[in-house]
Formats: structure tokens, sequence, C-alpha cells
């Protein structure tokens, strides 16, 4: 199975992710924008139990959300840079790509939130956009989608 390694800034932090995500979002809502202060977040969804902690720890900061859940951010204690975050459910990192040794190897399979991107920010059509979010069973390939299934089985 591939492997990919990233962490902070300083190195204080260093992870190996085991496999590809399960899809990458770049996320142009308002509150990713504040929280990377930039103007998109690139994550990587990913099982969180195929993301390895090599060199730590981390601190793990709880900060509010759109959706009222919050979120769960993984930070270096000493740079303070973000490497991943869990929305609601723990089984899920949203490992962030610009974070990985190699970022260019997961360029985002969807935008997300684009009703609230920077209106200079121009996106091409070869990765598909949406104003807000969609349905994962409508865009994640099948390999994907059988991966978080086995997560989250049918009630």
């Amino acid at each position: 199975m591939e492997t990919y390694e990233g962490g902070c800034t300083c190195r204080h932090v260093r992870y190996r992710m085991t496999g590809k995500p399960l899809f990458v979002h770049a996320c142009h809502c308002t509150w990713c924008q504040r929280e990377t202060g930039t103007v998109f977040a690139l994550n990587a969804m990913i099982e969180a139990d195929r993301v390895e902690l090599l060199a730590g720890p981390v601190d793990i900061v709880d900060t509010p959300s759109h959706s009222g859940n919050g979120q769960r951010i993984a930070r270096c204690p000493t740079c303070r840079v973000a490497v991943w975050s869990h929305y609601g459910s723990p089984l899920v990192s949203f490992v962030r790509v610009g974070t990985l040794d190699a970022p260019d190897a997961f360029p985002p399979d969807i935008h997300i939130f684009t009703s609230t991107k920077q209106p200079w920010v121009r996106l091409s059509d070869e990765v598909p956009v949406v104003p807000e979010y969609y349905r994962s069973a409508e865009m994640w390939p099948a390999a994907s989608l059988a991966r978080r299934h086995a997560l989250f089985p049918p009630k």
C-alpha cells in the first residue's frame, strides 16, 4: 500500500497517511477561509486509522463550525500549524494537503461552497464545482464509497 508523509513547518509533528484519500475537497466556505487565513482549505479525507503519528504529539483544538458540530483540529504545539482535523466523526480525518511532503499528489476532486469563494478566484471546468455541498454517492468513486460504507454501515 502506498504511503504519504507530512508534517508541520518546524517538523516537530510528522505523520504518515497509509493509502490514498477517500476524496479531496477544496472548501471555499468563509469558515475555512478564516481558519486557514487563505481563500480555501484543501483537505484529503481519509480513514482516521490510516493516519499514523510518527513524531509529535499534537494539540487538539476544538473550534466552532458553520454546522454547529464544531471541528477538532490537530495542531503542532510548537509552530501551531494545523495538520488534520475531524468534522463530526472521529473515524475520518481531514488531512491538510499542504502539510504533505508531496502535496501535488492530491489535487482537489471537487470545489465546495463556491457560493462564498472569493470573486477573483477562477476555477476551471476540469474539476466539479458546486455552490454548497454535494451527495457523496453522486461524486465519489465506487472504491471510496465502499471504504466509507465499511466505516459507516447502514442501520
